[in-house]
C-alpha cells in the first residue's frame, strides 16, 4: 500500500532527503499517523507533501524498512525517488473524486496518510 508523508519543508524537505539520500521518518505522534507508519512495509511506494504554506506534492521515496518493535514510535527508514515534476497542490487533490473519502481530504492534520494504488498513481503522474 503507498503512502503520504506530510512534512514542514521549513523542518525538513524533499531537498533534505534528497540531499541525505536515506533517513528514518520520525517525529509523528497522532495515533492514528503512528499506526499507519507501523503499518508500513518494505517496497512499498512514498508519495512526500510539503505542508505550510506550499500544500503540494513534492516528491517520491520508498520504504527501506521498518522496525514497529516500540509500537508508539516505530522506526521507518525511506530512501529518495525523486522530486516530482508535476508537483499536485491540495485544491487540485480535492477536486479529484479519487479522493473523497480520503484520510488526506477529511483528517487535514493526519501526516501519514494510506493512498489506494489509483490515488497514488494519480498523484505520482509526471
Amino acid at each position: 500500500m503507498p503512502y503520504l508523508l506530510k512534512t514542514e519543508p521549513g523542518t525538513y524537505s524533499v531537498d533534505d532527503l534528497a540531499r541525505e539520500g536515506e533517513t528514518v521518518w520520525d517525529g509523528v505522534s497522532n495515533p492514528v499517523a503512528v499506526k499507519n507508519l507501523a503499518g508500513m512495509q518494505r517496497g512499498e511506494m512514498l508519495v512526500i507533501y510539503h505542508t505550510g504554506d506550499e500544500k503540494r506534492t513534492v516528491g517520491l521515496a520508498k520504504v527501506v524498512s521498518v522496525d514497529a518493535s516500540d509500537a508508539k514510535n516505530p522506526q521507518v527508514r525511506i530512501k529518495f525517488v525523486k522530486k516530482t515534476k508535476t508537483p499536485r497542490t491540495l485544491a487540485e487533490i480535492k477536486a479529484q473524486g479519487i479522493f473523497a473519502d480520503s484520510p488526506l481530504v477529511r483528517q487535514g492534520r493526519l501526516s501519514v496518510v494510506p493512498l489506494t494504488e489509483k490515488q497514488y498513481a494519480w498523484l505520482a503522474t509526471e
